[in-house]
């Protein structure tokens, strides 16, 4: 299989090759470091995750999100250390993955992420945006350089020197084919990338000056790619990491950064590449970490900077038929032969050029698309979006995640008006998991009292245990809030699931408040507050489709009329309170319907939440309750509930217990079209008053599954009894 794949895996290798090349010298020019060291970046963590990673379709390199961090490192410890810096966050991510920590970034509140990214790419676009147009320039901060952006733009009309308006022609071309490229749609041209159309025609610009017009370079000579050395010169000139940076402040703090934004970073894309795998495969995400910390360190001490898991070159791969972890070894291999022969031919590429793959980049992270997307989810998102945003781009990238946290946690305390709730149950477990039935492949999943990005690694942790070709019903009808991670993520849980032939449902949502109608809104049961309104859920939205397909009508409103299940036994000492999502015919005869009720008082009260059908008959028919028949059922029959038996049926009598009054009665109506309708159907719990029929699965919402199983059931149960 491995060998059958190798083709596949080479070309796509060869395909990611190409966009990496001008990527990692970009990215290492960036960060102010030598532009070699970002192919060897890319080498080794080609190299190393490849052979001892636990991902099967991604590739490594130097990411977009470290240029900020590395800057600074840079800048405040020089280049050496800098790769001390890079050396120790290797070895702290080495032990994030000894320490099984790849659950980190569920920590961490999907629009702080979000907030941190786009603080990213508008690092990366101020610094790079005034190289692009021709305009070196050294400001203080990331601000400093947004806020110049219109003057060096300006500045292209008063250009003296002609060199300089080459470059920024060079940057505003190449600027255009990273913006237009990608909508040409066709398959031959779609093989070369657009960065690597953009070194191409550099190369070839550069030649024909040289040969054909024998003129010098028209670029001036400050906006050339220089420092490209030669295999033997970067054997020789292997850099001494200064490691006796160590006792100060500013070292720890660039090294727990950088391990801090490696390890998110590469988690992140890991989780979103393993969505790609046409095979379906979960990746270990802690071998990865040991990979990627094992890489870094040798990366380290060959002059290359922090490796990490990155999701663009990923995606290329996965869409160019890569398979295995050998298209990421295929893709090292490539730049090595692309150094080795052509070290020399890379110095002809104008920086203006490198430059605005990286402005593209970073446009990419801090689209405006990604603000109406965030709004969309809610308000409250985008504050925790723009928080988290303005703090690293005042500040740095550890006290922006920070801000992005802390002012998540405040406004779920707000919104909830509760912070007993939090600090009551964050530590606790609160996900109860358990297959109903040995005899088949579902899976119930209870969420209770609360579920954020606080907590949800232990949610996530019963979910991952689940092999994604089952059924999976996940019930927040217990839980009082959930927040917007923790909705993001269960969509994605959902998408794995369907891809691998699988069924994954979310349910108990119906009575939860919604900022918004986005699918990933946070919602909450508490009421009473401005800021939240109901929507209809995915679950209620699917309830209105059964409806139309089954001729039935649809109210997903709570109402306080359920006199109609008062004659049931079983809710003799059950207080009910309220039925909603019901649906129901013209007649009012057939209702299926979700119901709140209690169990016992005070602190043994007990709030229960399940779906139930109710048949209204046309005729009497004999009380009676039909329940499965189990040990529990075994005990009752020596307290005096006597299990009726059906003769000639001794099979039906050993599965079933029937309890009631009037033996002779109920044994008449248990006729043999009857008895074989139950034996030959799932079981349910059956009740009648006389009049009517009361159907129920478990303790519990059902699923839409099940919702269509309980009213196939219903429906033929009430031909059988006319």
């Amino acid at each position: 299989m491995f060998l059958k794949a190798l083709p596949k895996n080479v070309f796509s290798g060869f395909v990611v090759s190409l966009i990496a090349l001008p990527l990692c010298l970009g990215l290492a020019m960036a960060s102010d470091a030598p532009p070699i060291s970002g192919v060897i970046t890319a080498i080794v963590g080609g190299v190393l995750v490849s052979l001892l990673g636990g991902s099967h379709v991604t590739i490594t390199g130097p990411g977009n999100g470290l240029v900020g961090v590395l800057l600074v490192a840079v800048t405040t410890l020089g280049l050496e250390g800098a790769y001390a810096a890079v050396i120790c966050s290797g070895v702290l991510v080495l032990l994030l993955g000894f320490f099984r920590m790849g659950k980190l970034a569920d920590f961490f509140p999907s629009s702080a992420i979000q907030g941190m990214l786009a603080a990213i790419g508008l690092i990366i676009l101020g610094k790079q945006f005034h190289i692009m147009l021709g305009n070196k320039i050294s400001l203080e901060s990331s601000i400093d350089y947004l806020l110049e952006i219109p003057s060096t733009i300006l500045g292209i009309f008063s250009y003296e020197n002609m060199g300089f308006v080459y470059a920024a022609i060079a940057g505003i071309v190449s600027l255009a084919i990273m913006l237009f490229y990608p909508r040409i749609r066709n398959k031959y041209l779609q093989l070369i990338p657009a960065p690597m159309w953009i070194v191409l025609i550099s190369v070839s610009l550069s030649y024909y000056f040289e040969l054909v017009a024998q003129q010098p370079n028209p670029i001036h000579p400050d906006y050339m790619l220089s420092g490209i050395p030669t295999v033997q010169e970067i054997i020789s000139q292997l850099p001494t990491p200064e490691f006796g940076y160590m006792r100060g402040l500013p070292f720890w703090t660039s090294v727990i950064a950088l391990t801090l934004i490696a390890s998110i970073e590469s988690l992140l894309s890991i989780k979103a590449v393993d969505k790609l795998d046409p095979q379906k495969r979960r990746s270990n995400v802690n071998r990865d970490l040991k990979a990627l910390g094992l890489a870094t360190v040798g990366s380290g001490f060959l002059g290359g900077l922090n490796v990490v898991t990155v999701i663009a070159r990923s995606s290329v791969n996965v869409n160019n038929g890569g398979t295995n972890r050998f298209s990421n070894f295929a893709h090292a291999m490539f730049l090595v032969i692309f150094i080795v022969l052509f070290s020399t031919q890379l110095t002809r590429i104008p920086l203006p050029a490198l430059m605005a793959i990286l402005v593209y980049t970073g446009y990419k992270l801090a689209s405006p698309n990604l603000i109406r997307k965030i709004f969309s989810v809610g308000k409250e998102q985008l504050l925790i979006f723009f928080t988290t945003l303005l703090v690293t781009l005042f500040v740095d990238l550890i006290s922006g995640i920070v801000a992005g946290v802390f002012i998540t946690f405040i406004i779920h305390i707000i919104i909830n008006r509760n912070l007993g709730l939090f600090l009551r149950n964050f530590l606790k477990p609160n996900v109860l998991m358990y297959r109903e039935d040995t005899s088949d492949d579902n899976y119930y999943v209870s969420v209770k009292h609360f579920c954020s990005f606080l907590n949800f690694y232990k949610l996530k942790e019963k979910l991952d245990a689940i092999p994604e070709d089952r059924d999976v019903v996940v019930d927040f009808s217990l839980c009082e809030f959930v927040d917007h991670t923790v909705m993001e993520n269960l969509n994605g849980y959902q998408d794995l699931f369907l891809k691998r032939g699988g069924h994954f449902e979310v349910i108990g949502l119906d009575l939860h408040g919604a900022d918004s109608k986005h699918p990933f809104a946070l919602r909450r049961v508490i009421p009473g507050l401005g800021l939240l309104h109901i929507n209809l859920t995915n679950r209620q939205t699917t309830l209105q489709e059964i409806a139309d397909d089954y001729q039935l009508h649809y109210e997903s409103e709570q109402t306080e009329n359920v006199h109609f299940l008062d004659s049931f036994r079983y809710f003799q000492t059950k207080k009910i309170e309220s039925i909603y999502n019901r649906l129901f015919n013209t007649e009012n005869t057939f209702r299926l319907f979700d119901i709140n009720y209690s169990e016992g008082e005070f602190i043994a009260k007990e709030k229960v939440r399940t779906t139930m059908l109710h048949i209204k008959l046309n005729h009497e028919i004999p009380e009676f309750t039909l329940d499965r028949e189990g040990f529990l059922e075994r005990v009752y029959a020596f307290a005096g509930f006597k299990d009726i038996p059906i003769e000639n049926h001794s099979d039906f009598s050993k599965r079933f217990y029937l309890l009631g009054e009037d033996e002779a009665a109920i044994k008449r109506f248990f006729d043999d079209d009857l008895v074989h309708f139950f034996e030959s159907n799932p079981y349910y719990h059956v009740e009648s008053n006389g009049t009517g029929l009361l159907v129920f699965s478990k303790e519990r919402l059902a699923g839409v599954k099940e919702i269509k199983a309980l009213y196939d059931f219903g429906k033929r149960l009430r031909e059988v009894v006319k």
